[in-house]
């Protein structure tokens, strides 16, 4: 209902650029991290190149000091494995061959936010693994596919479940894609799974971070003694894969690129 409550923004052609300037800073990062995914390396030196990138660039993340069960702190979640989001960077723990990691990154630039994720392996990943993350990504892009004018959040949120279950993997209920623009959080809330024909019309200006969260062997998950990081209930892997759009006119447009 609170999510219901809330306007959902639209954007003008001139904020949607501004939103793809931070989208292009935000697949910068991205890019310069998926380079540090080696063995040895800390999910804190990750942190590091993240914030060198976004400072380059004169922008911020909205992520650090993010309100929750304390202020977040730092400025991407690195998730690795069993970890799902929200994962705090920390110079104890180090990446190993065959992991798979979760990077999530926000940029604030010019009044407007971007968001997006994207999961990959340290090295080679078992077989399991790397589907995992193929379906994850697939996931994505049938979502995205479906953000055109005249459908609805339902068929996008259907059509990123279809992909997902059918290769027999889970969705979390508990975490969600959601509208994105001058706030990280804005309405409207896209589940990762629902009824096409329901939700909000799309109509262009309308801008939303999907986010596909799969997991292996369970829909459940339980979040960390840090209070932050959320993990699989079964310990099972998990994969995340995000990226912020726009309804056009026309085909939908990936803010999160380069």
């Amino acid at each position: 209902m609170y999510w219901a409550k809330r306007k959902v923004n639209i954007k003008n052609p001139a904020e949607i650029e501004i939103m793809r300037e931070a989208g292009r800073i935000n697949a910068t990062v991205h890019a310069a991290v998926r380079e540090m995914l080696k063995p040895g390396v800390t999910t804190a030196d990750l942190n590091t190149i993240a914030e060198e990138v976004l400072k380059k660039h004169d922008a911020i993340s909205p992520f650090k000091n993010y309100p929750g069960p304390y202020p977040f702190p730092a400025s991407i979640t690195v998730c690795i494995n069993e970890e799902l989001v929200h994962g705090i960077p920390s110079n104890k723990r180090k990446l190993k061959e065959g992991d798979i990691v979760s990077i999530d990154c926000g940029t604030f630039f010019g009044g407007f936010v971007a968001d997006s994720a994207f999961s990959a392996g340290v090295g080679k990943l078992s077989k399991e693994a790397q589907k995992l993350v193929d379906v994850t990504e697939g996931a994505l892009m049938a979502g995205i596919e479906k953000m055109r004018p005249g459908n609805k959040t339902g068929d996008v949120s259907a059509a990123i479940q279809k992909h997902v279950e059918s290769r027999g993997f889970y969705l979390t209920r508990e975490y969600t894609g959601h509208g994105v623009g001058r706030k990280m959080h804005e309405a409207p809330q896209v589940p990762n799974y629902g009824t096409a024909g329901h939700g909000l019309l799309l109509r262009p200006g309308v801008t939303i971070a999907l986010e596909p969260m799969v997991l292996v062997g369970t829909a459940q998950t339980k979040v960390l003694a840090d209070q932050w990081t959320v993990i699989s209930a079964d310990r099972s892997l998990t994969a995340h894969h995000e990226h912020t759009i726009a309804v056009t006119e026309g085909k939908p447009l990936i803010l999160t690129v380069l």
